[in-house]
């Protein structure tokens, strides 16, 4: 459960009129409860910025997806949600299915407030396919004393391939807080799927924090009823506070294909991730379990955060990956929070969107993730069009036609050959900091080149996506950027502008760039290796007041070697 940190600005915003830092979780909580039930009075007919291939509920607030799983060939998306309003409350499970991860049907509320160990709130956590085929949900309840507390559900029939009605284990609360176990009980949520060891044993993790040390606790047990605390977590690091939905799941290291969460041996590395309240991402660490003292051991640990990966530089939070045993395949799924003020999101009725799923996979190299959209996105794709190899000359940018620019999908490949008029990068610097001083209005050497979305006629908005070529150290280092200073009149929004350094040599291969726009969502891929998420929501560049550009405000040429581009149809979502 994610969600308090990342708002509490924006509350206090709308509720005092300025803006107060405040640190203390239980107060954000009582904030939210002021709001928690308040209705949108907009139209739903005025509504520019709700996407058309992005899954969210048809009002209300979502956050964090819950317990994905593919069941007698349906694929289930859980999620927080607030039946009664547009902010943060009264949370519970909601349920769509869907046969491709596109289109999705929902069901009725699946877990929600009804026994003392749950009755403040339904809150995250993920689903474990057991031996005998059969799904159980371990999830977090907030109790009647305002504990965090784990509880345990089960299908009620578990040959509804709908999973349509699950039923609480009388037990529960399986896993608490205790004088013995010394765990704060308002730091103590989020479990993960399980997975069984060769002892026989179910092992799951449940994010902690104590003092400023975050933890990935971990539990045993035999019959998934019974849990006993390990000695140690399966892994800690100081300073990093609150870990929120963690994640644990074994990649191949010569493959792209996923393989079950319970799977080890050769050729097996692990991941585990953590969602940082502090930092508000989600960071992950590739290594290995020690299977026989339960314990994991990164090649780079979060004491060296810097050093970290991510999956997602801009809005992503809170997210859960689940096998795909039909496609073979791990998929990732992730939240994706706002940009717009509190007091917009009551009046627009909504807020949060899910990023469109991504499998994912060990990349060649051993050291990072590759994330790609699942294919069946593609069957969205209408009246392509497609650009023949093209200079684009230094100081210019060319118009994209014949493609609805609020809502396509477009993928362009960049050669540079310049590389003599390259900016020199004396000393090593934040790579958001160096995308917000050098933005895509600043000229530079090589680059920035790239895609101006969500673009008004006039350029008074636009969201940049692009890539700057810098020299560090006698190498080429490559700044992937999305720049969002200039994508909104409405300065009350997010205008932050997000970066990373992309693990690419422009001297070898083109640099490629994949952007999935969708009303108010930019999504894109570079190389597949680093991606970046924002929120926009412009005043100017509505619907067909959009516009697409591929741009080059460097002083040196580059030649687009490939540029296809796609209408994207509106998916069927709840």
């Amino acid at each position: 459960m994610a969600v308090y940190q990342i708002r509490v600005f924006a509350i206090f915003y709308y509720i005092l009129g300025h803006c107060v830092f405040i640190n203390n979780i239980e107060a954000t909580h009582q904030l939210y409860r002021n709001l928690q039930s308040v209705s949108s009075s907009s139209s739903s007919s005025n509504q520019p910025y709700r996407t058309a291939y992005h899954f969210q509920p048809p009002k209300n607030w979502i956050n964090d997806p819950n317990g994905p799983m593919r069941y007698k060939g349906l694929y289930h998306l859980f999620y927080q949600y607030n039946p009664k309003g547009s902010v943060w409350g009264n949370i519970v499970w909601a349920h769509s299915v869907s046969n491709d991860l596109v289109n999705w049907t929902p069901l009725d509320l699946a877990i929600y407030p009804s026994q003392p160990s749950d009755i403040n709130g339904c809150w995250s956590g993920s689903a474990t396919i057991l031996p005998n085929g059969k799904p159980a949900i371990l999830y977090t309840g907030i109790d009647s004393n305002n504990q965090q507390v784990q509880n345990l559900a089960l299908p009620k029939n578990a040959s509804d391939p709908f999973l349509s009605e699950w039923v609480k284990n009388p037990k529960n609360p399986l896993m608490a807080p205790t004088t013995a176990n010394k765990i704060n009980s308002s730091l103590f949520r989020d479990p993960t799927t399980a997975w069984l060891g060769k002892d026989g044993y179910y092992r799951v993790l449940i994010g902690n924090q104590k003092e400023t040390t975050g933890r990935a606790l971990l539990y045993r047990s035999k019959d998934f009823v019974n849990w006993v605390e390990a000695k140690h977590p399966l892994y800690s690091a100081k300073g990093t506070g609150m870990w929120e939905c963690p994640d644990f799941f074994p990649v191949l290291s010569k493959s792209m294909s996923g393989i079950d969460t319970s799977v080890n041996g050769p050729n097996v590395r692990h991941v585990l991730k953590v969602s940082l309240g502090s930092k508000l991402h989600d960071y992950y660490m590739i290594g290995s379990y020690d299977v026989k003292k339960d314990k994991f051991l990164p090649d780079t640990g979060l004491q060296s955060i810097e050093s970290v990966s991510r999956y997602d530089y801009g809005k992503y939070y809170a997210s859960k990956t689940f096998y795909d045993d039909a496609k073979k395949r791990r998929v990732l799924l992730g939240w994706v929070n706002e940009s717009s003020s509190v007091a917009d999101d009551i009046k627009k009725g909504w807020s949060g969107i899910h990023a469109i799923p991504r499998a994912i996979w060990l990349h060649k190299s051993g050291k990072q993730l590759v994330q790609w959209p699942v294919v069946e996105i593609e069957r969205l794709r209408a009246n392509p069009i497609s650009w023949p190899i093209k200079v684009l000359k230094a100081g210019r940018h060319l118009q994209g036609t014949g493609v609805t620019a609020a809502q396509a999908d477009v993928e362009v490949s960049f050669e540079a050959k310049e590389f003599e008029k390259a900016e020199v990068l004396e000393n090593w610097m934040d790579p958001q900091v160096l995308c917000s001083k050098k933005g895509a209005s600043v000229k530079g050497g090589l680059g920035p080149f790239g895609l101006l979305a969500f673009a008004s006629k006039d350029l008074k908005e636009y969201t940049a996506v692009f890539f700057r070529i810098f020299k560090h150290q006698h190498k080429p280092l490559v700044l992937f950027c999305s720049d969002q200073s200039r994508s909104s009149l409405n300065n009350i929004n997010d205008l932050t502008t997000y970066g990373t350094f992309l693990d690419a040599d422009p001297y070898q291969k083109n640099l490629s760039l994949r952007s999935l726009i969708d009303h108010s969502v930019v999504e894109s891929f570079g190389e597949g290796k680093a991606v970046i998420t924002s929120r926009v929501y412009r005043t100017l560049a509505i619907n067909d007041e959009a516009h697409l550009y591929a741009f080059n405000y460097g002083a040196a040429d580059v030649k687009i070697t490939r540029l296809n581009a796609w209408s994207m149809k509106k998916a069927q979502i709840n």
